[in-house]
């Protein structure tokens, strides 16, 4: 063996170079981290930066701004709706005609119809008091109407209207045609308005809870008298300025002084 061979390679030999294909030797541990820490820091300090900023600009937001953005408070509350004065009785649709026997008790009975109303299917007939037993008779004859039954009468108040304070409605049916209609009336507190008992019997007692529910002054009846409410009772309870703590308040300053007025007449009539 030669002696250059048997020679150990000196320091300052250099390195041999990788072989291809092979990687490079990694980095040390840690060495990223290290380099990341101050980009971070930069990161938070322009965080930290722009909160500072808005909270400078929102502390210098002006008062007037400020007392803008809240809510305010109602100076006085809003008045109270006005009591109406009557029900809408709107007109029919646009387009729609008119049933056949409105339109012939137009022609028949002149100035019988004030009004014509249409709502949710049903029609109804506004008629002056003086032309209603006239109407009445004509809608249970003719023969497009036929109007044979009167399944109810009601009324409604409106004290505040100045025309008349009460409806008086007549719920009439047809049991040939099959048909519906309601006759209404405006009548005043002490207006008259004439029976229809001699039209449709049906009426009758109909009438006479009317009477003795809202007072109206039907002219014309076999018998009337109340049929809810004693004989002795002090107003009408569904007039919509009855007392509501009972009839006491209309004469007597206490109920129970009422009550024990008529129970002495009461005792008085066993004696």
């Amino acid at each position: 063996m030669s002696d250059e061979a048997a020679k150990p390679p000196s320091d300052n030999t250099p390195a041999a170079p990788p072989a291809a294909g092979r990687p490079a030797a990694a980095k040390a541990p840690g060495a990223e981290a290290v380099a990341a820490k101050p980009a971070a820091a930069k990161a938070a300090s322009a965080a930290d930066a722009a909160l500072g900023a808005e909270a400078a600009a929102g502390s210098s937001t002006p008062a007037a701004a400020k007392a803008a953005a809240a809510p305010r408070a109602a100076a006085h509350p809003p008045p109270a709706a006005a009591a109406p004065t009557g029900p809408t009785e709107p007109a029919p649709p646009a387009g729609m005609a008119l049933p056949a026997f409105i339109t012939t008790l137009q022609g028949v009975v002149p100035g019988s119809v004030s009004h014509v109303s249409y709502h949710l299917g049903d029609w109804t007939i506004v008629v002056p008091v003086a032309q209603l037993l006239e109407t009445a008779r004509h809608l249970r004859d003719a023969a497009d109407a036929v109007f044979d039954f009167c399944s109810d009468v009601t009324a409604t108040d409106w004290p505040p209207r100045a025309e008349g304070r009460f409806d008086v409605i007549y719920c009439l049916y047809s049991t040939r045609h099959r048909h519906r209609v309601r006759l209404k009336v405006k009548v005043g507190e002490l207006q008259p308005v004439p029976s229809v008992t001699g039209i449709w019997p049906s009426a009758n007692w109909l009438e006479r809870e009317v009477y003795d529910m809202f007072g109206v002054n039907f002219t014309g009846h076999p018998d009337r008298r109340r049929i809810l409410m004693p004989d002795d009772w002090q107003g009408f309870p569904q007039r919509k300025d009855y007392p509501l703590e009972g009839p006491g308040e209309l004469l007597m300053e206490n109920p129970l002084d009422w009550l024990k007025l008529r129970q002495a007449r009461e005792q008085a009539d066993i004696e």
